[in-house]
């Protein structure tokens, strides 16, 4: 079935204080989930909101501790990384959202998932417990583990059935 996209709501509140009005939709927007400063604004402006009031309120949030890049990024690897997504799929995805690299890295690193085992159990998921037989499936398995998310490092002796640290 395929899900119809909403368009954004509409503000409705009355433009005399534009920065006003970008907060209260912003908090709006924030208490649903987390969003990085760059998705807030772009969502702001889709809303019809002038950029510059945008980015107006996003700053006074963020000053305020109600929007935090680093509380997105923490949330949003615990989230992508227990649905089978690897470390270089999640840093790409933060990085589209506007967090900085030492953000991503960090929030990666302080996970503390073992991501070699993720992807054994990624690969488990869905391909079964047997080891690929022919380089075809070996290559197979490897482009799906890639496209996840985990680079050579976390596949290394992975498909071959060598145990590695």
């Amino acid at each position: 079935m395929k899900r119809l996209k909403r368009k954004p709501e509409p503000l409705g509140d009355s433009t005399d204080d534009p920065v006003g009005n970008a907060r209260k939709a912003a908090v709006r927007l924030l208490a649903r989930r987390e969003h990085s400063a760059r998705e807030l604004q772009a969502k702001l402006t889709a809303r019809g909101i002038e950029p510059d009031a945008a980015l107006e309120a996003v700053a006074d949030l963020g000053r305020e501790g109600l929007q935090s890049d680093a509380r997105f990024a923490e949330m949003y690897v615990r989230s992508r990384a227990e649905r089978g997504y690897g470390p270089v799929r999640i840093g790409a995805e933060l990085g589209e959202r506007g967090v900085g690299d030492e953000l991503i890295r960090a929030h990666l690193d302080e996970a503390g998932y073992d991501w070699r085992a993720r992807a054994e159990q990624v690969r488990r998921k869905r391909f079964g417990a047997r080891l690929p037989q022919d380089w075809r499936e070996r290559s197979r398995q490897a482009r799906f583990l890639q496209y996840r998310g985990f680079g050579a490092e976390h596949l290394r002796g992975l498909l071959d059935g060598r145990a590695e640290s």
